[in-house]
C-alpha cells in the first residue's frame, strides 16, 4: 500500500478497480479517472442508475464483491467507499498482493487540491449548491471538473472533467473525508447534527467542521450562510486570517441577502437580490423553495469572486432544474402529481414539505416515508414524527439499513407511536408487519384522488416502491376505475 500518493503518481497508474461503485459519490469518481485515461472496472453490491451510465460510458461493473474481481481487470489501484465494510475480501486480497488500496476521498482530494478547488460542505443542500455553482461555471466559460453527490439532470450525469483550472466539488462530513480537502473557496451551507453513528452532538460536528475551514489554502474566501444557527457557532473559532469571510441569508444584514420572495404555484420562487444591503436584481428560479434561495445566493456570491456578472447567474439559475431525487418532479397523471426527495433529516423533510405547499395551496399531500439508518431513526424519531404530522396521509415504510446492523428497539414503529400517541395523527399506514408492500400500494392508490401530491422521501430505495405506485395507478386506470374519490383510514 502506498504510504503517499501524488497526482504525479496518480497520472502513471493506468488502471482502477472501484469497490462500491454504484454509490453517488464513487461513480462520479469513476467516471473523472475514466476521462482521465484510467480502465475503471468497478463492482456493488446492488444495481443502481449509476452502474447503469457507468456501463453506457464502457467501464465494467460487476455485481457483488468477488476476490476473482482482482484477476479479471487486474488493477493497479483498489479504491473502496466509505460504505465498504473493514474485511471485504476484495480489499483484503488486494492488500495481500501489495495493490495499493485507498479512499475514494484520498484519491478525490489528490485531484481537487492540484486545482483551484472550490468546496461545497453542509449538512443540507451541498447537491443542489454544489450543482448549481458548476452550472454558471460553465456557461461562463471556465470549463471547470464537476465532482457532485447526485445527478444533475442538466448536465446528465453527477461528474465531468473541465480543461480549466478550476473544481467544483461537493465535500460529504460523513466520515470526516473531507478534512483531506484543502479548497480556493469554501462554501458552507449549514451546520446540523446528522450522521449520528459518527458524532455524539452538534458540538462535535462543529469542531469537525472548524478544523476543516481553517485548513483552506491562504487567501480562500469562506462562504457562510448567517441564517443559520450551526454556521452562527462556527464563525466563533473561524482563523480570520486565512481569508475573508462572505455571508448570505433573507434580508439585509448579511452581505448577501433575498427579500420580496414570491413562490409560483406549480414550481419556481422569486426574489430580490441584495448585495451589502443594495438593490442587486431579481432572481426567478425555476426550483422551489426558500432552502433553494438560499442554495441559489450562495451560489452569487461564489460567481462575484471569480468575477462573473449577476447577469450570468440569473440566466442559469432561472434554466436550473435541480438534481435528481431533489423534490423531483416525476409525473403528472390523471391529476396526481408524483414527486421524489432525498430528504433524510427532519430539517430536510421540513424544507421540502414547506415548499410543496407553497407552489401548492390548498392540495393535499401523501406522503411515502423511508427511514434511514438505524441510529438516526433512534436519536431523531420524535423530529421526524413532529414534521411528518404535517402531511394528509402518511405511508410509513420499514427502516432503510444502509451498512448499519439493526438495534433492538428501533424501528419504524418508533414514529408511528409518536404520531398516534403524542401527535394524535391517525392518518397513517405502516408497510410492516402483517401490511405487505402490494396491500399498502392498493391502499394508497385508494387514497389518492385528483388533484393530489405524492412524495416519496428517503434516501434508500423508497423511489423504486414510488414507481410501483405510480404503476398500480396507471393499471387501475387502464381497467377503467376512476381515480379514487379519496378514503378516511
Amino acid at each position: 500500500m502506498f504510504e503517499s500518493l501524488d497526482v504525479e503518481t496518480l497520472k502513471k497508474i493506468k488502471s482502477a478497480h472501484l469497490l462500491g461503485v454504484g454509490g453517488a459519490g464513487m461513480s462520479g469518481l469513476a467516471l473523472l479517472l475514466e476521462e482521465m485515461g484510467l480502465r475503471v472496472s468497478g463492482c456493488d453490491a446492488t444495481i443502481t442508475c449509476y452502474t447503469q451510465k457507468l456501463k453506457e460510458k464502457g467501464i465494467e461493473v460487476a455485481l457483488g464483491h468477488d476476490v476473482r474481481h482482482l484477476d479479471e481487470y487486474s488493477p493497479d489501484l483498489v479504491i473502496y467507499s466509505s460504505a465498504i465494510p473493514e474485511g471485504n475480501g476484495e480489499m483484503n486480497k488486494a492488500i495481500v498482493r501489495g495493490i495499493p488500496v485507498m479512499k475514494r476521498a484520498e484519491i478525490l482530494s489528490l485531484i481537487f487540491n492540484c486545482k483551484r478547488g472550490i468546496g461545497i460542505a453542509g449538512t443540507h443542500g451541498k447537491t443542489t449548491t454544489t450543482s448549481m455553482i458548476s452550472m454558471i461555471l460553465e456557461v461562463a466559460g471556465f470549463e471547470p471538473t464537476m465532482a457532485i453527490g447526485g445527478e444533475v439532470t442538466d448536465i446528465g450525469g453527477n461528474a465531468k472533467l473541465g480543461k480549466g483550472d478550476y473544481m467544483v466539488c461537493e465535500l460529504d462530513e460523513s466520515d470526516r473525508a473531507f478534512e483531506l480537502f484543502r479548497p480556493a473557496m469554501t462554501v458552507i451551507t449549514n451546520i446540523d447534527w446528522d450522521h449520528v453513528n459518527m458524532y455524539s452532538s452538534l458540538l462535535e460536528v462543529i469542531h469537525v467542521f472548524k478544523h476543516f475551514v481553517n485548513c483552506r489554502k491562504d487567501g480562500a474566501p469562506l462562504i457562510l450562510c448567517g441564517e443559520d444557527k450551526g454556521t452562527q457557532l462556527l464563525m466563533e473559532h473561524i482563523d480570520r486570517s486565512k481569508g475573508k469571510i462572505v455571508t448570505y441569508g433573507f434580508g439585509s444584514g448579511w452581505d448577501w441577502g433575498a427579500k420580496e420572495l414570491h413562490p409560483k404555484f406549480g414550481g419556481g420562487i422569486s426574489c430580490m437580490v441584495m448585495r451589502n444591503g443594495a438593490d442587486v436584481g431579481v432572481l426567478d428560479l425555476a426550483v422551489s423553495g426558500e432552502h433553494n434561495v438560499l442554495n441559489a445566493l450562495a451560489a452569487c456570491a461564489v460567481s462575484y469572486e471569480l468575477g462573473i456578472p449577476f447577469e450570468v447567474c440569473r440566466s442559469v439559475l432561472g434554466c436550473f432544474r435541480g438534481a435528481k431525487r431533489r423534490l423531483q418532479h416525476l409525473e403528472n397523471y390523471n391529476g396526481i402529481d408524483f414527486f421524489d426527495d432525498y430528504g433524510h433529516h427532519p430539517r430536510e423533510i421540513e424544507a421540502t414539505l414547506r415548499a410543496l405547499k407553497s407552489i401548492f395551496p390548498g392540495r393535499r399531500i401523501v406522503v411515502i416515508f423511508q427511514p434511514h439508518r438505524y441510529t438516526r431513526t433512534a436519536a431523531m424519531y420524535k423530529e421526524f414524527a413532529r414534521v411528518l404530522a404535517e402531511v394528509d396521509f402518511l405511508l410509513l415504510m420499514p427502516v432503510y439499513p444502509a451498512d448499519e446492523r439493526p438495534i433492538d428497539g428501533v424501528s419504524s414503529e418508533l414514529i408511528a407511536r409518536e404520531l398516534r400517541d403524542n401527535l394524535n395523527f391517525h392518518n397513517l399506514l405502516t408497510c410492516y408487519g402483517d401490511v405487505t408492500e402490494e396491500d399498502a400500494i392498493g391502499t394508497i392508490g385508494e387514497f389518492l384522488e385528483a388533484g393530489d401530491l405524492l412524495l416519496t422521501l428517503g434516501a434508500g430505495d423508497v423511489d423504486l416502491f414510488g414507481e410501483r405506485v405510480l404503476e398500480a395507478v396507471k393499471a387501475k386506470a387502464h381497467l377503467g376505475a376512476p381515480i379514487a374519490a379519496g378514503t378516511n383510514t
